[in-house]
C-alpha cells in the first residue's frame, strides 16, 4: 500500500478517512507477543471468565491501534505523532468482525501544528459501535510518501492445521493402541496426553517396573490402564501385532524401542499385518503460514523406491489425506526439474506416476509431475515457469525421490519453518504410530489425531 500524507496547511475541518481491517485470532496471537497482555479473555483457544466458552475478546488497545492506522497511513498520514488520546468503549469487538476505524477532523491549532480529530472504531457486520473519542496528533508539514511493501512479513508459529485435527478426532471412539515400549517419559508422556484427549485407549506392552518409574518421573497415574509385561522389545513388538491379529487393538504406536524392531514384528509373514501394499510413512506436517496440511512421504520406511514402491506411496498418501478430510487431494511428485529429463530418474517416475493417476491406475487424487519444489507450493513459482496444472503452486502432499529428500524436507520444515509433524505409517491392517524421540507434545498429540482419524475413515466410522 503506498502512503502519502495530508500536511497540516491542507488539512481542513470535516476532512475524514477510514481504514476495515478484520480481526483475526492471528492478530491477537501478535498482539499479546508484542503487547505483553496475555489475559487469556484474548485468546481463541482459552477460557478467560471460567464459563466454558472461550471468548477471543478483542484487546481494548488492539481496537484503539485501529485508529492509530488511519492517523498514521490516510489523516494527516506519514509524520504524524501523537499528542493525546482519549477513549471510551461502548462494546466489545471479537475475532472474526471485520472493524472500520474512522478519524474526523475537528479543530486545528496554528500555534503548534496540532490538529484535534474525532475517532471512532464500528463493527461493519451492524454497524455497532465499538469505540469513540479524541486524539490530538502534530501533523506534518512536509509531504511525504512511503510503500508499507517495504515492511517486512510476519509468520505466526501457531498450529491451526493441527488443532482442527483434534477438534474432529475428540469425539469419535477411542482408538484402542498397542504402545509399545512406553518405558521413558517421552514415549509413555505421548500416550497418557493422548488419552486425555479421548484419542486412543493405549494397552501399554512392556516392562512393567520401568513403565511404572516413567509415569512416576511424569507424575501420572496409571489406574485404569492395561499393562501387559513384556520386557524385551521384540517380544513387546510380536505382542502387540497379536492383539491387531485377535481383535484387540487397532493401532500400533512405537515407544522406546527401534523402529526395525517394531517392522519386523509388524512384516513377519506368518504373524504380522501385512495388508498387500508396501509399508510407506507419511509425515502430515503443520507449517505456520501455510494454508493447508502438507503431506510429505516418504521419509522414514523406503531407502530408494522403485516406481512399483512408489505407486503405493502415492496411494497411501492420498487415502491419508482423505482420511483427514482433503475432498481430491493434489499430489506433486517431486524431483529437481518439472521436465521429464532421461538423465534424471525421478522426472521418469513422476511423468509415470502422473499419467497412471490420468488412466486410473492411481486414484482419489491429482497427480502431477515432475514438479520441482518452487513451483510444487508456489502459484506464482509455476506461473513464471508457464505450467498449467491444478496440482501445481497448490499441492497438498508432496512424494520424494527417496528417504534422503523426504527426511532432509521434513527436517528443514521443522527445524527452519517451525512446522510440527505428525508421523504414520500405513499400508498394513491398521495405522502405525511412529514418533521421532526429538517429537514434542503437540507431534505425538496429532500423531495419534491423524491415527485415529484414518482407523475411522477405514471402518466408515468417521
Amino acid at each position: 500500500m503506498k502512503i502519502e500524507n495530508h500536511i497540516f496547511d491542507d488539512l481542513k475541518l470535516g476532512d475524514s478517512a477510514a481504514l476495515r481491517r478484520l480481526c483475526t485470532q492471528d492478530d491477537l496471537i501478535v498482539f499479546a507477543n508484542v503487547s505483553g497482555n496475555h489475559n487469556p479473555m484474548h485468546f481463541h483457544d482459552a477460557d478467560g471468565d471460567g464459563n466454558g466458552v472461550p471468548e477471543a475478546v478483542a484487546p481494548g488497545m488492539f481496537v484503539g491501534a485501529l485508529v492509530s492506522a488511519v492517523l498514521g497511513n490516510l489523516l494527516p498520514g506519514a509524520g504524524t505523532l501523537f499528542r493525546a488520546q482519549s477513549f471510551v468503549f461502548h462494546t466489545r469487538a471479537h475475532a472474526g468482525d471485520e472493524l472500520e476505524s474512522r478519524v474526523t477532523v475537528t479543530d486545528k491549532n496554528e500555534g503548534d501544528s496540532t490538529v484535534t480529530l474525532a475517532t471512532e472504531v464500528r463493527r461493519v457486520r451492524d454497524n455497532a459501535l465499538v469505540l469513540s473519542g479524541m486524539a490530538e496528533v502534530a501533523a506534518p508539514r512536509r509531504k511525504l510518501s512511503y510503500s508499507s511493501h517495504d515492511l517486512p512479513g510476519l509468520i505466526v508459529q501457531r498450529h491451526r492445521h493441527f488443532e482442527k485435527l483434534l477438534r474432529r478426532a475428540e469425539p469419535l471412539d477411542p482408538l484402542v493402541t498397542a504402545v509399545i515400549c512406553p518405558d521413558e517419559t517421552n514415549s509413555l508422556g505421548g500416550a497418557l496426553r493422548a488419552h486425555r484427549h479421548t484419542l486412543i485407549e493405549p494397552v501399554l506392552i512392556g516392562d512393567p517396573v520401568r513403565i511404572a518409574e516413567a509415569a512416576a518421573e511424569l507424575g501420572e497415574s496409571l489406574e485404569g490402564l492395561e499393562i501387559i509385561g513384556e520386557p524385551d522389545p521384540e517380544t513387546a513388538a510380536r505382542r502387540a501385532v497379536a492383539l491387531v491379529n485377535e481383535g484387540r487393538a487397532g493401532a500400533l504406536m512405537k515407544g522406546h524401542l527401534h523402529t526395525d524392531q517394531l517392522l519386523r514384528a509388524v512384516l513377519d509373514k506368518g504373524a504380522g499385518l501385512r495388508a498387500g501394499r508396501r509399508l510407506t510413512h507419511v509425515f502430515v506436517m503443520d507449517v505456520p503460514g501455510f494454508a493447508h496440511l502438507l503431506l510429505v512421504t516418504d521419509a522414514a520406511i523406503n531407502i530408494a523406491p522403485d516406481l512399483r514402491t512408489k505407486i503405493d506411496i502415492v496411494q497411501n498418501a492420498i487415502d491419508l489425506a482423505i482420511s483427514l478430510g482433503v475432498e481430491m487431494p493434489k499430489v506433486a511428485v517431486l524431483s529437481a526439474v518439472e521436465t521429464v529429463n532421461p538423465d534424471i530418474p525421478s522426472s521418469l517416475d513422476a511423468a509415470l506416476l502422473s499419467k497412471m493417476a490420468e488412466r486410473g491406475q492411481i486414484t482419489g487424487g491429482m497427480v502431477d509431475g515432475p514438479l520441482a519444489m518452487d513451483n510444487a507450493v508456489d502459484v506464482f513459482a509455476a506461473r513464471l515457469k508457464g505450467i498449467t496444472s491444478p496440482v501445481a503452486g497448490r499441492a497438498e502432499v508432496l512424494v520424494v525421490p527417496n528417504l534422503d529428500a523426504g527426511n532432509m524436507l521434513a527436517k528443514q520444515l521443522t527445524y527452519l519453518a517451525h512446522a510440527e509433524a505428525a508421523g504414520l505409517v500405513i499400508g498394513a491392517q491398521v495405522p502405525i504410530i511412529l514418533n521421532s524421540r526429538a517429537d514434542n507434545d503437540m507431534a505425538r498429540l496429532a500423531s495419534c489425531a491423524v491415527a485415529t482419524l484414518h482407523h475411522h475413515w477405514q471402518k466408515g466410522t468417521a
